[in-house]
């Protein structure tokens, strides 16, 4: 288990979940605080391989947006363009590659989450 990082949980508990009282509530939060952080589009690289997602291990891929699959505590989506078409993945199989401080900390923040 990931150790616990008080100034994100309190940037997670202020920004992500604050007035979020269910379950769907905390997704959208999540969903809405990546979208409003990320700097779209980045680069990201596949580490690990999906059942839900076409993307192999080590391929690259632009992140163009958030997916308008709907989120969950446990999955958000991005969409990508993948080889002459735009889908939707889980961020958690992403890495990205060379972006802002901003983009860094959200997608860090989520797979924080993820690990909690």
């Amino acid at each position: 288990m990931t150790e616990r990082d008080e100034e994100r949980e309190e940037r997670i508990e202020m920004r992500v979940i604050v007035d979020a009282y269910t379950v769907e509530e905390q997704a959208y939060g999540w969903h809405a605080y990546l979208d409003d952080l990320i700097d779209f589009p980045f680069e990201a690289r596949c580490t690990t391989e999906r059942e839900e997602s076409p993307l192999k291990e080590g391929e690259t891929v632009r992140v163009v947006g958030m997916s308008s699959t709907e989120p969950t505590l446990s999955q958000q989506y991005v969409t990508v363009e993948w080889m002459d078409r735009e889908l939707g993945v889980p961020l958690e199989q992403l890495e990205p590659v060379n972006v802002d401080d901003d983009t860094k900390q959200a997608i860090e923040d989520w797979y924080y989450w993820l690990e909690r």
